[in-house]
């Protein structure tokens, strides 16, 4: 199922009926954000290539108004791109295959991290009394379910959701997410149990020990553990623009 020819035929229609759509227009706000992201993963074994990628993202968020009348209309969106400003075929996370993204930028065909990469989401939404519905490009932040932000460009999904509060001191909501994109993807994936949403940024791996090589030598082997260490930073800037309308009286 296509969510995003929904939310741009809302769009579309939104705009031919500007006019009556006073709304829409005036509690529209826009956003613009930038992320430099570098992070650097000495893993300390030579069976695994330290992972280091720099990148520079842009986040652009637009949220309209809704149209007046009982059903108000109105329609998301949300750009995304990530530049690479350093990486290479030995310091990508995943250098044999593009299935899958690497730390921080999808894989190209000669398993080198791709120079750069962006997605366009619609969501359209609808509103009646206290309950909203929209269908598109999500960003949830639910107990089940919340979206990963902790690399260069966040996470996202494609589904449809419903959030009522009709009843005072109590929310419901409820939907269905069929596809999912990755931090470092570039196109949508079917959500994966074993990958959870919530996965945190910069953990550091749990130590572990080398087995000795036989009981005879191990009391001359001295102890050893290692650990991977990885080091990871972030400078996020947003501007923020937001239509608004002002009045004057004089006596």
């Amino acid at each position: 199922m296509n969510y995003q020819s929904l939310p741009l035929a809302i769009a579309l229609g939104l705009i031919a009926q500007q006019a009556g759509a006073a709304g829409f227009v005036e509690d529209s706000k826009a956003t613009l954000g930038l992320r430099n992201f570098y992070i650097n993963q000495d893993t300390r074994n030579q069976d695994a290539n330290t992972q280091e990628e720099w990148g520079q993202g842009f986040q652009f968020n637009y949220a309209s108004g809704y149209t007046e009348g009982t059903v108000g209309v109105g329609v998301d969106a949300l750009g995304l791109l990530g530049v690479k400003l350093d990486s290479g075929k030995g310091r990508h996370y995943n250098p044999d295959s593009k299935k899958y993204g690497g730390t921080v930028f999808p894989t190209d065909s000669d398993g080198r991290a791709e120079d750069q990469f962006s997605s366009l989401g619609l969501t359209g939404k609808l509103r009646f009394s206290k309950t909203e519905a929209r269908l598109g490009t999500l960003q949830p932040k639910l107990p089940v379910v919340t979206f990963n932000d902790g690399r260069l460009l966040p996470q996202t999904f494609e589904g449809g959701q419903i959030t009522s509060s009709e009843i005072d001191n109590l929310t419901l909501i409820g939907g269905q997410l069929e596809h999912a994109k990755g931090r470092s993807a570039a196109s949508w994936n079917t959500p994966r149990a074993e990958v959870p949403a919530t996965t945190k940024a910069c953990r550091l791996p749990a130590p572990t020990m080398p087995t000795p090589a036989s009981s005879a030598t191990s009391s001359a082997l001295p102890v050893v553990t290692t650990r991977s260490a990885r080091t990871c930073w972030r400078s996020t800037t947003t501007a923020i623009w937001k239509t608004s309308t002002s009045s004057t009286s004089s006596a």
